[in-house]
């Protein structure tokens, strides 16, 4: 069963703001803000609902498609559909939520060794402004067993 699910990070070079997960799926990993589509709700809708609830922002502007990653651990039948987007304007200030704690990050100093183990083969793609698609297969401590990424100009 395929799930669709958003992924949005704030980039403004030569920052990116992440935020450190504090409960649930991902707990401890520093990640981009999203979840899960409400039922009718478009993704692109989703996306803007998720950063308002995790960090309290308001996006401005469009959001861009960055990319379109699928996910999923060996033996088990889920798929994660994750639509990654790029934000770039935005309106308040970041402010912690129950679900995460945010933090802005020089994009040289970007804590992969506390994020999942995907994250440092797409993001230089994002970081470069390049959009892509890919697949992750992870094992169940959520090391990457495999992995298929290519840039591309479809993200449909």
């Amino acid at each position: 069963m395929k799930k669709i699910l958003t992924l949005t990070l704030i980039h403004q070079p030569p920052r990116i703001l992440l935020g450190m997960k504090k409960r649930g799926f991902g707990a401890g990993r520093w990640n981009g803000f999203g979840g899960k589509l409400n039922p009718g709700e478009d993704i692109v809708a989703a996306a803007k609902r998720e950063i308002k609830e995790e960090v309290g922002l308001e996006i401005l502007g469009d959001l861009k498609k960055a990319g379109i990653i699928d996910f999923s651990w060996a033996g088990k039948p889920d798929v994660l559909q994750v639509h990654v987007f790029r934000a770039e304007k935005f309106s308040g200030e970041p402010v912690e939520s129950e679900e995460m704690k945010p933090q802005w990050f020089n994009v040289d100093r970007i804590p992969f060794d506390k994020m999942w183990s995907d994250d440092i083969h797409w993001l230089p793609l994002f970081l470069a402004g390049k959009t892509f698609r890919g697949r992750f297969v992870f094992d169940e401590s959520d090391n990457t067993l495999e992995h298929a990424l290519k840039e591309t100009d479809l993200l449909e």
